[in-house]
Order: C-alpha cells, then sequence, then structure tokens
C-alpha cells in the first residue's frame, strides 16, 4: 500500500492543479457556462442529478460487463484455435487484422438495420471493439514461449495437451492480461457508442440528450463517468492479473 500511495500522489497532484487551473481561468476570463463548465459547477451537478443518472450509469455498467466478458472469451478461444491449428492461423490471421480497418461508428448503423435497436447490435459494438486485442495479445503470448521450457517439456515426455496448459498458457498470462487491460478501457466506450444508436437509458443517451439542449456541465458530468469507470474496470483486470500470475507468468 504504501508503494502504491508513493507512486500515485504525482498524478493526484498534476490532476488537482489542472482542476484548479480549470476553476481559476473561467473565472478570470468569465467563460459562459454554456461553453466550458467550472470543474465546481460540474461537481455541483453530478450530485443534483445523481438519483435519475444512476440507472444511466447502471444501464451503461451492465452493457459493457457483457460485451466485455462475451468479447474477451471469444477473443481467447480464437487466439487458442488459431495457435493450435497453424492452418488456421494462415488463412485467418490476416483478415482478423483487416477487420480492424473497419472502424466502428461506420459499422453500427449496420448493425442497426440488420439486428433492429435491441440489445443484440449494442453487445455487438462492445465485443467487436473487446475482441481484437484479447485475440492478439493472446495469440502472441502463446507463440513466444520460450524455447527452454518447450525442449525440457518434450524431454520429459510430455504430450503436446501437457506443454499446451503447464507450459504456453502460463507464459502467455502476461500478454493474455495487458490484451485485457486494452479491452477493460475500450469497453465502456464502446458500451456509450452502441448507446448513441438508439437505446433508451445509458450514459450514451444522456450525453446525446445533454449536447443537444446545451447542458454542457451534464456532458462533463457523463463524460467524467465513462473515465472513472473505465478506471474502475482497469482496476479489477489489475487486481486479477496480479491475483492469477506468479513469477511474472512463468510456468510452475
Amino acid at each position: 500500500m504504501k508503494h502504491v500511495a508513493k507512486k500515485s500522489w504525482r498524478p493526484t497532484v498534476v490532476l488537482l492543479l489542472l482542476f484548479i487551473f480549470w476553476e481559476i481561468s473561467t473565472v478570470i476570463w468569465d467563460i459562459p457556462a454554456w461553453m466550458l463548465p467550472a470543474p465546481s459547477s460540474i461537481i455541483q451537478e453530478f450530485f443534483s442529478i445523481w438519483d435519475s443518472f444512476k440507472e444511466d450509469v447502471w444501464s451503461t455498467s451492465y452493457l459493457t460487463f457483457m460485451g466485455f466478458i462475451i468479447g474477451c472469451s471469444i477473443g481467447i478461444v480464437t487466439s487458442i484455435l488459431l495457435h493450435l491449428v497453424p492452418s488456421l492461423r494462415e488463412a485467418f490471421y490476416p483478415l482478423l487484422i483487416l477487420s480492424q480497418n473497419i472502424p466502428i461508428i461506420v459499422l453500427a448503423p449496420l448493425l442497426v438495420i440488420w439486428f433492429g435497436f435491441g440489445l443484440l447490435p449494442k453487445i455487438i459494438v462492445i465485443t467487436l471493439v473487446c475482441f481484437f486485442p484479447v485475440a492478439v495479445a493472446t495469440l502472441d503470448g502463446l507463440r513466444q514461449t520460450p524455447d527452454e521450457y518447450l525442449h525440457y517439456m518434450k524431454m520429459a515426455g510430455a504430450t503436446k495437451r501437457q506443454i499446451f496448459w503447464k507450459v504456453e498458457v502460463p507464459s502467455s498470462l502476461p500478454s493474455l492480461f495487458s490484451g485485457l487491460k486494452i479491452s477493460a478501457t475500450y469497453s465502456v466506450m464502446g458500451a456509450v457508442i452502441s448507446e448513441w444508436l438508439g437505446a433508451k437509458a445509458g450514459i450514451g443517451v444522456f450525453m446525446t440528450l445533454a449536447s443537444s439542449s446545451f447542458r454542457t456541465d451534464r456532458v462533463f458530468v457523463a463524460i467524467f463517468l465513462i473515465m472513472i469507470l473505465s478506471m474502475v474496470f482497469f482496476s479489477i483486470i489489475l487486481f486479477l492479473e496480479k491475483l492469477f500470475i506468479k513469477g511474472k507468468g512463468e510456468p510452475v
């Protein structure tokens, strides 16, 4: 805990100084609230609307969690299949890379046309956002298993299944969690984008209504909540990483 405190005080001080400068600037230059509200106004607005806003936060959190779990699960399974079957990797890996050249914001309207305004297109958007980082990171981790470990297991007469579970999987965990941390931050963004397609509740819906009515303070409330949710998801993955990885992913 002391080590964490020593590392976190500097960014905390920088953040506080930034908010102080922001607050003072709005007063000195008399910046209109509809253009750039002061941090104090944003905080005050947050507490005043929380009773109604918490439903939107819960909706986005639930959508993010579901899409993250599905996307990461598909990514892990895909990476394992591509690793175990080299012919599949040669055939589909280039397509996997090309799939990321399609902007999600462009693909989203097509998903609405194909699947309607229900939950499915939103889950697909988040799944696509989370899938690629996990799939690529896990595949790279599986392929970068130290040769000395593989040689030792083969000399010991281990089967391919034993080599996979006892050597390749543990060695790939650091790469896997790197992909999970990237997906954890992207998943909230994907959820908000998916809510722009047409949802009844969510931070994305709240942000759209706030911007259309020039309630800039509420837009900033939504932005800060998105950042906080991303940090929460990232922290959960960081905790799981420290819990599961021992010896920096070396086989045990």
